[in-house]
């Protein structure tokens, strides 16, 4: 099976969970990546390996373990680097998962230990989000605004599932623009440079949740026009409690910590403390260690397939996914209905069926996994009247095969509630 120049079948072959037999022999079928991808054999051997035979803390103990295990963490901040074309390794700090990275951002605003003009936040201030946002990208300034008297603003989405741009949403009043790179339901890849040059000219500052983009195209901070930009490494066949927040290194230094203790100080007094240059002053504690290092092979293995290869395989995929679901009636796309600017996440509805029986049947009878529910987007599916969808998400492992088992399964649903 070669798409594109991908050969999925020895991909395939990397990932242990896909030679596993489901009861009553079915194969998986896995269409979940957007939820959490799966992971190969060269980040599980990487991470084992590890943990048997270089652990120790890292940044402290001045022995051989010690240096080991400081390195393997450092050379993954390397490789994250040059992954997303960070213009400095400094610029790359580690964090749990994009979640906490973005409340990383939301914490310096408003901050009373900040002086930056630009971080000051009170009434009559404006953050910018859009209708289309995972909860992480909305509860954090949420509770900002509760915090500061701040204004919260949003872009809309329009009936095909794109954003409802309107320029004029971002004022001079504006601090900070925060948006998907691309939606964890619709699909959408967003105008970003557009947005990006707009919040500019206003004075503000660009945050992206690129969860959903990092593991699936190329992409290059330094050209993307953002400033900060959040990610995490369970959906790039990395491990899950590692993220990464990108920022410029002017814009991080003036930033202010976000959680306090060992590493991220330069020196302490029972008074007062002053803190280590980023991105330690970022990075309190003993780090996800093992989870960085895991990170690291998950983008040596990406990096080895080229992402300009998943890209395009995935758009074949997504292609044929969207041909193959508009033979089903009643069966509405929630998002774009082409390729042009859109990654290969598919949500949708039957009438008259729950997406929770949708999923519930595929798995029992068809060993295909799809995730049912809002997404955490629960606000999306109120601009579209309803309570869930269910999401087929694809990614480099992934084959036409395995589509059309989707839409038998899909066909058998129907049948089922006919």
């Amino acid at each position: 099976m070669t798409y594109d120049g991908l050969d999925v079948e020895k991909i395939r072959k990397d990932f242990p969970v896909f030679s596993r037999e489901l009861p009553d022999g079915r194969s998986l079928v896995y269409l979940d990546s957007g939820n959490s991808s799966q992971k190969p054999n060269q980040v599980i051997d990487t991470m084992r390996e590890h943990l048997a035979i270089h652990y120790s803390n890292v940044g402290r103990a001045m022995h051989l373990l010690g240096a080991e295990s400081t390195d393997a963490y450092e050379s993954a901040r390397d490789k994250v680097a040059g992954f997303i074309g960070a213009p400095s390794r400094d610029e790359v700090v580690f964090t749990k998962n994009a979640s906490e990275a973005l409340n990383l951002v939301a914490y310096s605003f408003g901050n009373p230990a900040v002086t930056d003009p630009r971080f000051t936040l009170g009434p009559g201030d404006e953050i910018v989000i859009s209708e289309m946002e995972h909860h992480s990208n909305i509860v954090p300034w949420q509770l900002l605004v509760q915090r500061t008297g701040a204004t919260l603003k949003w872009f809309g989405v329009t009936d095909d599932g794109r954003l409802d741009y309107d320029p004029g949403v971002i004022t001079e009043r504006t601090k900070i623009v925060s948006i998907a790179h691309q939606s964890n339901v619709l699909g959408t890849v967003n105008p970003v440079a557009e947005v990006a040059a707009r919040a500019h000219e206003m004075g503000a500052l660009v945050l992206l949740d690129a969860s959903q983009s990092v593991p699936h195209h190329p992409v290059d901070v330094s050209r993307l026009g953002a400033d900060l930009v959040a990610f995490t490494g369970h959906k790039m066949v990395g491990p899950s409690g590692i993220g990464v927040l990108w920022g410029r290194a002017e814009v991080l230094d003036a930033m202010p910590p976000f959680l306090g203790g060992g590493e991220m100080i330069e020196a302490v007094w029972m008074d007062r403390s002053t803190y280590a240059p980023v991105p330690h002053k970022f990075e309190a504690g003993t780090p996800p260690i093992v989870e960085a290092i895991g990170l690291g092979a998950a983008v040596d293995y990406l990096t080895g397939v080229g992402m300009e290869a998943i890209e395009a395989h995935e758009r074949t995929l997504t292609a044929y996914a969207l041909d193959a679901l508009r033979e089903l009636p009643g069966l509405r796309l929630i998002g774009p209905d082409t390729t042009e600017g859109r990654g290969g996440t598919l949500s949708f509805t039957l009438e008259g069926i729950h997406p929770h029986d949708v999923g519930q049947i595929l798995d029992d009878h068809f060993g295909v996994a799809v995730r049912v529910g809002h997404h955490c987007a629960r606000p999306l599916h109120l601009r579209f009247g309803i309570p869930a969808t269910t999401r087929a998400s694809f990614y480099l492992y992934n084959t036409t095969g395995e589509i059309d088992a989707l839409v038998r399964g899909l066909h058998h649903v129907q049948k089922v509630f006919a």
